[in-house]
């Protein structure tokens, strides 16, 4: 019997957060503009998800590292294929303030450069928004190319940490 997954809503810098979880940690994080979008779409995925008011024993550590506390400590319940765990873990992998890109990734991995559109998929996948680091990834021309939660976010997350240079138009 697969274990309980609850989820709730909240707020954050980075605008709405749905976060769903089991005993063993965080499965699920979605960022977006609108909660109730995100919770429709999370009960799409997980149908058998039960919401939780409250936000449940990891809410507090993961609101602490969306909102950029590098230290916050988040139990972590992944779920995903070899392959994207691989990935997943070379994401983690990647510090804070640094972006590397598919290609990059792909060689890390032991890969070819080929790879780097199976490497691009795997971070397409990753549904732990900022967790799971995937926004640290970039094309090889520099450019941020799409984010599941959005580019703005992603270029904001990569700007907070010190990625990416504030530009003034001043």
């Amino acid at each position: 019997m697969a274990e309980p997954l609850r989820y709730t809503s909240m707020t954050s810098t980075l605008g709405a957060v749905v976060l769903a979880w089991t005993d063993r940690g965080v499965r699920d994080v979605a960022l977006g503009d609108d909660a109730p979008e995100l919770e429709r779409d999370l009960l799409e995925r997980r149908p058998d998800a039960t919401r939780h008011e409250g936000g449940g024993p990891h809410a507090e550590a993961a609101r602490a590292a969306i909102d950029g506390d590098a230290g916050a400590d988040v139990p972590l319940d992944v779920d995903g294929t070899d392959f994207q765990r691989r990935v997943w873990d070379a994401l983690r992998a990647i510090p804070r303030g640094e972006t590397r890109t598919y290609a990059e990734l792909a060689a890390a991995l032991g890969m070819p450069a080929s790879a780097s559109r199976a490497v691009g998929t795997a971070c397409g996948a990753n549904t732990l928004a900022v967790l799971i680091p995937c926004h640290r990834v970039i094309r090889g021309d520099g450019d941020l190319s799409g984010f599941r939660w959005g580019v703005a976010r992603k270029r904001a997350l990569l700007t907070r940490e010190g990625a990416l240079r504030q530009v003034s138009l001043l």
